[in-house]
C-alpha cells in the first residue's frame, strides 16, 4: 500500500521557506562572521585527487554557526612518526540560501567545496574544509536548509594565498620555499630575472628561515637520545661486531 496521497510532505514550499528563514535567522543571531576563501584548482592530480598548485584568490564574509561550541574536536595534539601534529577540528553550519546568494552565485558552485578555507578572525585560526555534510538534517519538509562543514587546522603546502586578508596571505611569505614570493617586481608586476632566467630575489629571503619549522625539536630529541642510547658500544644489530 502506498502512502496517503492527501498528505504530501515534499511539496509544501511555504513551510520549506519558513524553516529556511528560521535557520537563517538563528545563524545570524548565534553565529559568527567568518571569511570563506574558495580554492582554485590549477593542475589536479586525478590519481591522488589533490592539487599542490592550488590558489586562493578571494574572500567572502559570511555568517556561520559554530556547532563545536564546547571545544575543538578531532584528534587534537599528538606525537606521530612525522612529529607533533595538531588535528583540531571545528564544525560550521551555513545556510544553503545564504551560501548560494553570497558565494555560490558568484563562484558558480552549488555548495561548499572540500579544500576551501575558512578564517575565523575571532580565534585567529585558519581552517580548511575537510568534509561537507550535505544532509545534516534529513530533508525537513522535503528540502535541505543547511550544510555542515567539518574543518581541520590548515597546513600550508606551497599554495598561492592572494585572498586580500593579511593574516592569511602572510602565511605564504613566512612558509613558502618558492622564490617567486620574494622576487623583485616591476611597475607592471613583472618578475625581474637574470640573463639565465633566474628570478632576482630580495634580501629578505632566507632559506634556513623559510625551510625551518618553529615547532620542531630535532636538536632536543637528538641530545636527549644520546643520553639513552650510546652507539659507541657494541651494535646490537651487527651480530657481535663493533
Amino acid at each position: 500500500m502506498s502512502t496517503n496521497f492527501y498528505f504530501n510532505n515534499f511539496t509544501n514550499s511555504q513551510e520549506q521557506i519558513l524553516i529556511e528563514d528560521l535557520v537563517l535567522e538563528s545563524i545570524q543571531i548565534y553565529g559568527h562572521d567568518v571569511f570563506y576563501c574558495p580554492r582554485t584548482l590549477i593542475e589536479k592530480d586525478e590519481v591522488y585527487e589533490e592539487d599542490s598548485l592550488s590558489q586562493y584568490n578571494s574572500n567572502y564574509l559570511i555568517d556561520m554557526y559554530i556547532r563545536s561550541y564546547e571545544s575543538y574536536e578531532g584528534d587534537g595534539q599528538f606525537l606521530s612518526k612525522f612529529g607533533l601534529e595538531i588535528r583540531d577540528q571545528v564544525t560550521f553550519t551555513v545556510s544553503v540560501r545564504n551560501f548560494m546568494n553570497e558565494i555560490g552565485s558568484v563562484e558558480m558552485i552549488d555548495r561548499p567545496q572540500e579544500g576551501d578555507l575558512i578564517y575565523l578572525a575571532m580565534a585567529d585560526r585558519l581552517m580548511y574544509v575537510k568534509y561537507v555534510n550535505k544532509t545534516p538534517v534529513f530533508y525537513q519538509m522535503g528540502a535541505i536548509q543547511m550544510y555542515d562543514l567539518v574543518c581541520e587546522m590548515f597546513e600550508y603546502g606551497s599554495e598561492k594565498l592572494n585572498t586580500g586578508i593579511e593574516a592569511i596571505d602572510s602565511i605564504e611569505k613566512l612558509s613558502s620555499l618558492s622564490l617567486d614570493a620574494f622576487g623583485i617586481l616591476t611597475n607592471d608586476n613583472l618578475l625581474l630575472v637574470t640573463q639565465e632566467g633566474n628570478p632576482i630575489i630580495q634580501g629578505s629571503y632566507d632559506f634556513g628561515t623559510q625551510a625551518g619549522d618553529a615547532f620542531e625539536d630535532n636538536v632536543e630529541f637528538e641530545t636527549d637520545g644520546d643520553t639513552i642510547l650510546d652507539w659507541t658500544q657494541i651494535d646490537p644489530f651487527s651480530e657481535g661486531q663493533v
